[in-house]
């Protein structure tokens, strides 16, 4: 993978600050702290050019969390192995205040057997919220895991008007 070249924002949030990065193509990333970023600058794989929303993806957010956007229509830059961009595109047409199973979700990306490895590319999910990992739990209703915690998982799907 060839440098990738980003504009980064830090964006406030009722679950605390998101670090978004942009690339010239659309969101590259939305974290909850700058450990991955500085990783991937350690690594070569990632230059933060400057600051900067290009996409208005903080209004977006804010509306969101605020309860007045279900859909987000934003450009989005996946960068990731094939397997998981196609388990990622699948995220985002989970709609607004439904769950689905690691295991509906690997038979939807046609992969029926590999619930694991589904969850495992939710797991590297690089752009959250946006891309709508909070809404995969298990198959027997426990909420699994969330890379950004379990309490801001409970907190996203409450705010969906999820019962938990």
């Amino acid at each position: 993978m060839a440098k990738l070249h980003v504009v980064q924002q830090w964006i406030p949030s009722p679950i605390g600050p998101l670090l978004l990065l942009s690339s010239e193509k659309g969101i590259v990333g939305l974290d909850f702290s700058m450990e991955p970023v500085q990783k991937l600058i350690e690594r070569g794989k990632l230059a933060v050019d400057g600051e900067g929303d290009p996409f208005h993806a903080e209004s977006q957010l804010f509306e969101y969390f605020n309860r007045s956007r279900r859909v987000f229509e934003l450009p989005l830059h996946m960068v990731g192995t094939p397997f998981q961009t196609s388990v990622w595109r699948e995220l985002t047409l989970i709609p607004y205040g439904h769950t689905i199973s690691y295991r509906k979700l690997a038979q939807r990306v046609g992969s029926p057997q590999g619930f694991r490895a589904v969850g495992a590319a939710n797991g590297r999910n690089p752009i959250p919220i946006i891309v709508p990992c909070h809404r995969v739990i298990n198959h027997n209703g426990a909420l699994g895991g969330y890379g950004g915690g379990l309490d801001r998982k409970k907190f996203l799907l409450r705010l969906e008007g999820i019962p938990i």
